[in-house]
Order: C-alpha cells, then structure tokens, then sequence
C-alpha cells in the first residue's frame, strides 16, 4: 500500500491563503494604527457605516463571526466611544449597534484606507475583484460542508 504524498506547506493552498490573510491583515495593521483600531474592528465599523445600525446576530453572520468573539470586539469599540450597545425595543433580547457621532466621522478614512490595501497588492482592480470572487466562493464551498 503506497503512502499518500505530503505537500510542503508552500504547495498546500490553506498556507497560501493564511500567508496573504497574514500580509494583508499585518498592512491593514499599520494602517488603521493611527485609528486605534483592530482589524476585526474595522470589519465591523464597515458594516455599520453600510447599514447605521446592526444586532449582534446580523453582524456576527455578516462577519462570520460568533458572539464569543464579536462581544469583546463591540465592548471595545463602545469604550472608544465609536458605537453604542442597547437592548431593541421590539425585543430586549436582541442586542442593536449604532454608530456615534465619532463613529460615523470616522467613516471619511474607510476610502483611503481601501485605495492603500488595493495599491499595495499589485493587481489592478478587475484583477482584484476577479481574485476577491474567487477567494469568496471557495469559502463558501467549503462552509457549505460543515
């Protein structure tokens, strides 16, 4: 019986996207440094200056991410006074988000922010809107599968 062939991690194609997810993330880093925010932070800011106001559910499956995860992230976010938690009136279960007056001015950043990310791939943007749909629906297929 022949023994399957390892690939080195530089053949495999989950080391290439966490080396890019790695690089890309390390830039978007220095970029919002000055901001005082994360990454994870900004994922979110983008959707509440998309929508104004969010739940926790909506943003949590919007960003892929679990409340476990997105309730520190927003407690963060709150202390540096960027968006407000309370409870709906409709239903004081759901947990609603919304942008504050600092939050929403920091929205004028997001397209310079964007532009630097996008120059600093190399690729000219139908190539990178190209790459971006590819790298989405290979997540969604294998989400599909969990």
């Amino acid at each position: 019986m022949a023994v399957p062939q390892m690939l080195p991690p530089e053949q495999q194609i989950c080391f290439a996207l966490y080396s890019a997810s790695r690089a890309i993330t390390g830039r978007y880093r220095a970029l919002l440094a000055p901001l005082g925010i994360t990454y994870p932070q900004y994922l979110a800011m983008l959707v509440l200056w998309e929508t104004g106001t969010s739940t926790v559910s909506q943003l949590g499956d919007r960003l892929h991410l679990d409340s476990g995860t997105l309730s520190p992230l927003l407690k963060r976010l709150e202390s540096l006074g960027l968006v407000v938690r309370g409870r709906s009136a409709n239903d004081e279960r759901v947990v609603e988000i919304a942008l504050t007056p600092a939050g929403d001015a920091m929205r004028s950043h997001a397209p310079q922010i964007a532009e630097q990310i996008c120059a600093s791939t190399g690729l000219a943007m139908p190539e990178l809107i190209d790459l971006q749909s590819q790298i989405a629906a290979l997540a969604e297929r294998v989400r599909a599968l969990t």
